[in-house]
């Protein structure tokens, strides 16, 4: 499956850092991706200098310093900041979509999936020679059902559909992973984006809420993307945006923001991922590509990362 979270180390400290031309900078309990658990202080100090990009510094000194096995979350110059266009035809492949299966649960209140016979196997030896026989079924879902994508018809009746979705959107996209599990916040904003490059880039929300997907609980106490962040990828022209959570929106928001912004720039978006714990901050590629299905506005995907290796 890739990269497991017992791998990733990061460390939390204490620094004061004095400048060379002058002045001081405190911090208290900031978190850098370290490289394992056996990562000395001035490799932390270089990476703390590193991941602010700051100039001039003339010494740095570390206090309470603590490591601890948690998934990396792209600490710039870190050692899961990898260049993002990685060899298509190396890594491995992670599935990121829910299996769908009769009688399941996406979004409480909208209609389970159903599969019926269409032509059953006993009524097909009848039409094949002996020892030959096939099964024909029809499936019916709505488009909102697993893991699925939103076009921008989705939201706009002159919006782009499924058929005229772009692969260069939705097929072996360099990916950013952006983990906000431990946020105190549920809304995702601008200051959990900004640090990082997501011009055409897959921008995946790794909330950990899948945990929780086809139980009561999945609906409860949701992540989402907020209006200015929504705005702020439509602005970095993002390529695709996908959360593994219940919504791209706060449920509780009528007006849809991130949504409306969203698929108003062409950005589609994939609601329902699971198993972001397992991709890296950048590196991968991410593929979620549609049926190519004319005046339709949203599809159940199968999404996957290839992973470097």
């Amino acid at each position: 499956m890739g990269r497991g979270t017992a791998t990733d180390y990061r460390a939390s400290f204490d620094a004061t850092v004095v400048f060379g031309n002058g002045g001081d900078l405190t911090v208290h309990g900031f978190r850098v991706d370290i490289p394992g658990p056996d990562v000395g202080e001035g490799e932390i100090a270089a990476l703390f200098v590193a991941s602010l990009g700051l100039l001039m510094t003339a010494s740095v000194e570390l206090s309470n310093v603590t490591v601890f096995a948690e998934p990396h979350k792209g600490t710039r110059g870190g050692p899961a900041d990898r260049d993002a266009s990685p060899h298509r035809d190396a890594g491995t492949l992670v599935e990121l979509s829910h299996v769908i299966e009769p009688g399941m649960i996406t979004y409480p209140g909208l209609p389970p999936p159903a599969i019926t016979p269409y032509l059953t196997r006993e009524d097909s030896r009848r039409q094949y020679t002996a020892g030959t026989e096939f099964a024909i079924d029809w499936l019916t879902m709505i488009g909102n059902t697993g893991t699925y994508l939103d076009s921008p018809f989705h939201r706009y009746p002159d919006g782009a559909d499924l058929a005229a979705i772009p692969l260069a959107r939705t097929a072996e996209v360099p990916a950013v992973v952006i983990r906000v599990g431990d946020a105190r916040e549920r809304g995702i904003g601008v200051g959990a984006l900004a640090a990082l490059d997501v011009t055409g880039k897959a921008v995946l929300l790794h909330t950990g809420d899948d945990a929780r997907f086809g139980t009561p609980g999945y609906a409860t106490g949701a992540h989402f993307l907020t209006a200015d962040g929504a705005e702020w990828l439509a602005a970095q022209q993002a390529a695709l945006v996908g959360i593994d959570a219940i919504n791209v929106d706060d449920t509780g928001d009528r007006a849809r923001p991130a949504h409306s912004a969203l698929l108003r720039a062409g950005i589609p978006v994939v609601e329902h991922l699971t198993c972001l714990q397992h991709v890296p901050p950048t590196g991968a590629v991410f593929s979620a590509v549609p049926l190519r299905v004319r005046g339709l506005g949203t599809i159940p995907v199968r999404a996957f990362a290839r992973v470097p290796g």
